[in-house]
């Protein structure tokens, strides 16, 4: 089987990261947090080290501003159900995934979506200033696509917000571990990570990292501190892990972003738009094969393409595609608002994800079996 679904979580996950899981559960399997005996102390301490890791990759600001979860989706419902008020408006932008944007339609009255340009940067920054009212409170929107792979020019967003006096949530399920993202330099408040993508982490791994407070608890339950108090306190990290975190998971995270920098993140960034890159210009060329964006370009593109066959729906592309051993993902991708922008709400599209294990002969392979079908 060629593996071309990396945007829903990677294939194949390193060696050092399957090591670390492996042993975690079996030298780490005290509670963290519950107890003062040594074991638990040094599954603690161990969790700490990887909060580090994190703060340190994304420019987090310490490790107390970490908080793990079960995916990048329950980051988001943190910081919108957490930070939002009724009253508060809102701007995202029209290629958010789901988990943006129910949370968000669910939680204020106040919803505008910005208008993002394929191939202007600039307009897509003023398409949000034109949206932002007296009362916004946040803008909220994707690193990178996960239908088209568009990346959003992050740094000019939060400079736009920081002169507005407006928080800016992003969310990173595409774009963590593979492009850089630096909260300070970006000012990002709020970023959501799915640590099982471009971290190469263990499914199951989420992370919050909120340099700006949280106002409300979004589920409540023991977390290890504050135990005779009856109302949980937002107090970061623990506030926000109640339960008991997944210790396995959370070693393996540690253990993808040690991989990820020792590789080296551009390497592998370069490396998938290479092949990103190739597969657009081979499909450019078959008649009746339907690209959705410009070209590619290194840094205004994730390793994330999708199209369509002509009258064909995407489900029946990737099914045929899947007979003959190849991965990939048809349908929707969660994502409502991209596919109202690229027009193809009755279809769908067929999107192809790439990672660094990838080859020029997948690709090709790919390429001449649509050419059959």
């Amino acid at each position: 089987m060629i593996y071309f679904d990396n945007a829903a979580t990677s294939g194949v996950k390193p060696i050092s990261v399957i090591k670390a899981v492996d042993n975690a559960l079996k030298n780490l399997s005290a509670n963290p947090g519950r107890a003062g005996h040594k074991a638990a102390l040094m599954t603690s301490f161990a969790v700490y080290k990887v909060r580090e890791k994190v703060s340190d990759f994304f420019g987090g600001g310490g490790a107390q501003n970490v908080v793990f979860c079960a995916n990048c989706t329950l980051a988001a419902n943190f910081v919108v159900k957490g930070v939002l008020n009724f009253e508060d408006h809102v701007i995202i932008s029209d290629l958010e995934h789901n988990a943006v944007l129910r949370p968000i339609a669910k939680t204020v009255d106040n919803l505008d979506i910005a208008e993002v340009c394929f191939s202007d940067d600039a307009i897509t920054v003023e398409n949000f200033e034109k949206l932002i009212k007296p009362n916004t409170k946040m803008i909220f929107c994707t690193a990178a696509s996960n239908v088209t792979g568009k990346i959003l020019p992050l740094e000019k967003i939060g400079k736009l917000c920081k002169e507005k006096g407006i928080l800016f949530a992003v969310d990173a399920a595409q774009a963590g571990g593979v492009i850089p993202i630096d909260m300070e330099k970006m000012n990002i408040d709020y970023l959501c990570v799915a640590g099982h993508k471009g971290l190469l982490a263990p499914m199951g791994t989420g992370v919050l990292i909120a340099r700006k407070p949280i106002g409300r608890t979004v589920i409540e339950g023991g977390n290890g501190i504050d135990s005779l108090e009856v109302f949980q306190l937002p107090i970061l990290p623990e506030g926000f892990e109640s339960g008991t975190i997944s210790v396995p998971d959370i070693m393996g995270l540690g253990a993808g972003i040690d991989y990820v920098k020792n590789r080296g993140i551009e390497k592998i960034y370069e490396k998938e738009m290479f092949l990103i890159k190739r597969l657009y210009r081979k499909l450019s060329e078959i008649k009746n094969i339907i690209l959705y964006t410009p070209f590619p370009e290194i840094y205004e593109f994730a390793p994330v393409l999708s199209f369509n066959i002509s009258g064909k729906h995407s489900e029946e592309t990737a099914d045929f595609l899947d007979k003959n051993g190849i991965a990939v993902r048809g349908g929707f991708h969660c994502s409502k608002l991209a596919h109202n922008k690229l027009k193809t709400t009755d279809t769908g599209t067929v999107r192809v994800s790439p990672s660094f294990v990838n080859t020029v002969s997948e690709i090709d392979y790919l390429v001449s079996i649509l050419k059959k079908g």
